[in-house]
């Protein structure tokens, strides 16, 4: 069980860090314009990896 929460949690990390990469590579205007957008995002991911956490630890004392 233990490896499959470290798989998930690598899988989230690099997910993150890949869309972080991804915006690097655009032109400067867009990246200047994507601040609201990259909030969003990083608040989507934050919300995402709290919300697998509680539903793991849930589903973990449950069974």
């Amino acid at each position: 069980m233990a490896i499959y929460i470290i798989l998930i949690l690598v899988i989230c990390i690099a997910a993150f860090l890949l869309t972080f990469q991804q915006l690097g590579r655009s032109d400067p205007n867009y990246r200047e314009k994507s601040k609201t957008q990259l909030k969003r995002l990083s608040m989507i991911y934050i919300v995402a990896i709290i919300g697998s956490i509680i539903a793991l630890v849930i589903y973990m004392t449950v069974t």
